[in-house]
């Protein structure tokens, strides 16, 4: 087998893939990247066998064949190498893979194509298109609140919901969530819960593109996802577990709202996060008047205080909240104005865009 490449043609589906390849593998393979090279299409997948990452490059000159070399070596070699290098990667009877470019000359161990593992999933209960904007705000809207590494297992993942013509994402660490949906005409499926898990959401969003409308092929079943477009596939097994009944934690009886100006709260919270305690990230919030008050302060008695003017003309209230929670929510929301929903100091506050709730976002107050 040899193939003849130039170095940015190979560079990009080798980056698509260098995420899923695991750097601490049970399995040595599971650090090598499928190659296979037949009538000029080359194939590359990555896998740590709960993901699989497939994609294709055609009109590759060669020989065909197939072997699996260091994800990470072959990576690197190719990102060093000048541009509009012209690579040929060469496989030697003793599990070998030449690679040359120009003077450069680089020798790798290989492992047997044949004992690479693959995710077979041929049988698939639900399928549907939608755009790759439309699946990138699903997953950037949202994402952000998904838990790491929470012994609630099912936390560590982004629920997709299908239900007749709405496609929702939902993700909530327990102590704030992110819902969206987008409308799709002609779903036909009734009520349909998949907990993508946490590495395949961040690996999906990798080769979305926020401002295409190039179709993506999803399909489903009890067990695993599959993510099409192009030549790229993905497949990834779903945690198996039942998300919380997100509805139930979002209250429905907040009576006050703010219209604040987006930006400008960002601006001012990420101000006053400077000065807040570095453990808990707490800022105090007092509405009242048409005037919105940001305070913080710090174990070192420094204090931070600053306002800005916001249309709201009810009662009075203060409550705190982890910054950094209010800042990833707002930078993910796409609005102008938010409509900012409050109860008490005790209750959870909501906001979304001011002139749409398809996108909300739910945080917990704290104690400061």
């Amino acid at each position: 087998m040899n193939i003849n490449i130039q170095k940015e043609v190979i560079e990009k589906p080798l980056s698509q893939i260098i995420g899923v390849v695991e750097k601490r593998q049970t399995l040595p393979i599971l650090g090598n990247v499928y190659l296979e090279l037949e009538n000029s299409t080359l194939t590359l997948i990555g896998s740590d066998l709960e993901t699989e990452i497939t994609t294709r490059v055609e009109g590759v000159e060669g020989s065909n064949g197939k072997t699996t070399v260091s994800a990470r070596k072959l990576y690197d070699i190719c990102r060093s190498l000048p541009n509009e290098s012209l690579l040929t990667m060469i496989v030697e009877q003793d599990n070998k893979m030449v690679v040359k470019a120009g003077k450069s000359r680089f020798t790798l161990q290989t492992l047997g194509a044949d004992d690479y593992p693959r995710l077979e999933e041929t049988q698939w209960k639900h399928e549907f298109d939608l755009t790759q904007t439309q699946l990138n705000g699903l997953l950037t809207q949202t994402s952000f609140s998904m838990a790491q590494q929470d012994v609630r297992y099912f936390l560590n993942g982004l629920l997709l919901e299908i239900h007749d013509n709405h496609i929702l994402s939902v993700a909530t660490d327990g102590h704030r969530l992110a819902k969206t949906q987008v409308m799709i005409d002609s779903l036909g499926i009734d009520l349909v819960q998949s907990i993508i898990p946490r590495k395949a959401v961040i690996e999906i969003g990798k080769f979305l593109d926020a401002g295409s409308d190039d179709l993506v092929n999803v399909k489903l079943n009890a067990s695993h996802i599959s993510i099409q477009s192009g030549h790229f596939m993905f497949i990834s097994k779903l945690i198996d577990g039942r998300f919380p009944d997100y509805e139930k934690v979002i209250p429905a009886n907040l009576d006050k709202h703010v219209i604040i100006h987006r930006e400008n709260l960002i601006n001012i919270l990420s101000r006053a996060a400077i000065l807040s305690n570095e453990k808990f990230r707490g800022v105090s919030l007092s509405v009242g008047n048409n005037l919105l008050e940001v305070r913080s302060h710090n174990p070192d008695q420094e204090h931070a205080k600053d306002e800005m003017e916001v249309t709201y003309d009810g009662e009075a209230l203060e409550i705190g909240f982890n910054v950094n929670y209010l800042l990833e929510a707002l930078k993910a929301c796409e609005s102008e104005y938010i409509d900012l929903g409050l109860l008490d100091p005790n209750t959870s506050c909501t906001f979304h865009a001011q002139d749409s709730d398809e996108t909300l976002y739910l945080i917990m107050p704290m104690r400061l």
